[in-house]
């Protein structure tokens, strides 16, 4: 990597950690503001429920296979031309996105959308690294978070609104402004970098890697469809992600220059920093799906209701990431990062004590805390974890930490809809067991029901499977607050920032 002693000038800085914002902001976005139109495409296109979920799936596989190789793309052809080319990509995809007329259309843009937004985020992240001092990065942290964080979370409220107001097709057509803005300052002000003394590629593990990604990914996104194991196409992609997981650790720690190097997870901080991405993925993303589906199929709020509902998150976001940004000089970074926690805690409790006659308010105050709690963690964890981390890394560490949490996500979403999916079944063989004339509970609060009557059995069967999947929703609410509790102790392993870590700075002349 190119290094100089000269650093960036504080406007070009600027301008450079604005375009990195808007390019991180619309791929974080498309990663869930597709959700709530996903039923207007499906009609629009005419495909089926299966069908239409490739859209989302493609969109995902291809992300997962490409944010590790966006390393290496930058450190053999500069961070620079990766970035630029990758915002061009995505923006020419969004359009793509939104003419598209057919199902193959639509699930081959977002494949392309997939491949050039994926190294848009660690790229950017790894870029506010190099151009600030040790002493601004957690500042630049939270600026890289502002639009990582803010993404997903208004996605669903952004979402709603334009699906709502406009058609669905707007949910793909709002990126092309600001991918041409971040094309645009990415290409006019940032300042090339590459590692002149890059190994050859390990082909190899490059595909172990992609198989092993790939794979988990389709296990985690269709296994709820297919029925998990008792679907032959989930054991064979579980099967395939095993063996080839297998391989890429044997082979990352066996061979030399290898596509992922070990040495990487050797660094404590590192280690656990991506860890806990996980759990972030899967206390505040993986959440955000099952809250949505309640509030529009429990509580029968529309798409721009649900989306309303959402704000208070996105808003939460902005206010903890600016407050983080003055106190992560003056606080102790993992201070900051187990408050965050602890009221990630606290937001999902509150999401497991809701039930079908809520209002509105609590949703929005849980909301609002789970919000500003990531917003106040994410900047601190990411100090963390890259301050002990060597430069030479930067690229390949960004696109893991960045990963991990993707990885978090998907698992995430899986695992809580499986075990919300089950626990309604349970909960719903455990009602219907009540409904019989000689329950004295039932006659007391229903005396008046007729058991031979075909309207009323399908009335209190919908309540049943109601109150039931609202059940399931807080038990698994209750769950990941348990998650969120659990990693706390994890903080206490984290070593203090670095007091003067050898951070390069861009050479001006490149």
């Amino acid at each position: 990597m190119s290094v100089a002693h000269a650093p960036i000038t504080p406007a070009r800085k600027a301008a450079v950690t604005a375009s990195v914002m808007c390019s991180t902001m619309i791929v974080a976005l498309d990663g869930t503001i597709a959700n709530v139109a996903l039923p207007h495409m499906q009609s629009s296109l005419g495909a089926s429920p299966e069908q239409v979920v490739w859209v989302l799936t493609s969109y995902l596989i291809a992300s997962a296979i490409m944010t590790p190789l966006s390393s290496w793309l930058a450190s053999r052809f500069g961070r620079k031309l990766v970035m630029t080319v990758s915002a061009a990509g995505f923006t020419l995809a969004s359009l793509g996105c939104g003419l598209a007329n057919s199902l193959e259309f639509m699930v081959f843009a977002r494949l392309v959308q997939g491949l050039s937004g994926a190294g848009l985020i660690p790229l950017g992240q790894a870029t506010l690294l190099d151009i600030n001092p040790p002493e601004k990065q957690g500042q630049a942290m939270a600026m890289a978070g502002l639009g990582a964080m803010l993404g997903p979370l208004a996605g669903p409220t952004l979402g709603g609104w334009l699906t709502d107001s406009f058609t669905w097709r707007w949910v793909f057509l709002i990126n092309i402004p600001i991918g041409l803005i971040a094309f645009a300052g990415l290409s006019l002000t940032m300042l090339e970098t590459r590692d002149k003394g890059m190994a050859k590629f390990d082909l190899f593990g490059f595909a172990t890697v992609s198989l092993f990604l790939g794979a988990l990914q389709l296990v985690f996104d269709r296994g709820a469809q297919l029925d998990w194991f008792d679907s032959t196409e989930i054991c064979i992609e579980a099967t395939v992600a095993a063996l080839a997981g297998y391989l890429m650790i044997v082979h990352m720690f066996t061979a030399r220059d290898t596509f992922v190097r070990a040495a990487l997870f050797a660094d404590r901080n590192f280690l656990i920093g991506c860890g806990i991405s996980a759990v972030i993925g899967l206390v505040i993303f993986a959440t955000v799906p099952l809250l949505t589906v309640m509030t529009q199929n429990l509580l029968g709020y529309t798409a721009l209701q649900t989306g309303l509902i959402g704000m208070p998150r996105a808003i939460g976001t902005v206010t903890g990431l600016l407050i983080v940004g003055n106190l992560i000089g003056r606080v102790d970074a993992r201070v900051l990062l187990t408050i965050g926690l602890a009221m990630i805690a606290a937001a999902l409790f509150m999401f497991s004590r809701i039930s079908l006659e809520t209002d509105r308010t609590p949703l929005l105050l849980a909301g609002l805390l789970q919000g500003f709690a990531g917003g106040l963690m994410i900047a601190p964890l990411s100090t963390l974890t890259f301050s002990t981390l060597t430069p030479l890394f930067r690229n390949e560490g960004t696109a893991i930490y960045s990963l991990f949490r993707s990885i978090g996500n998907a698992l995430g979403i899986s695992v809580l809809q499986l075990l919300a999916t089950r626990n309604t079944a349970a909960v719903t063989g455990r009602l219907s067991e009540g409904v019989r004339p000689d329950n004295p509970t039932l006659q007391a609060a229903m005396p008046d029901f007729a058991f031979d009557s075909v309207e009323a059995t399908l009335r209190i069967s919908g309540a049943i499977s109601r109150q039931a999947a609202m059940v399931a929703l807080v038990d698994t609410m209750w769950l990941a607050c348990l998650v969120a509790m659990a990693t706390l102790p994890l903080v206490l392993l984290l070593r203090g920032k670095r007091s003067s870590p050898q951070v390069p700075v861009i050479d001006a002349g490149h």
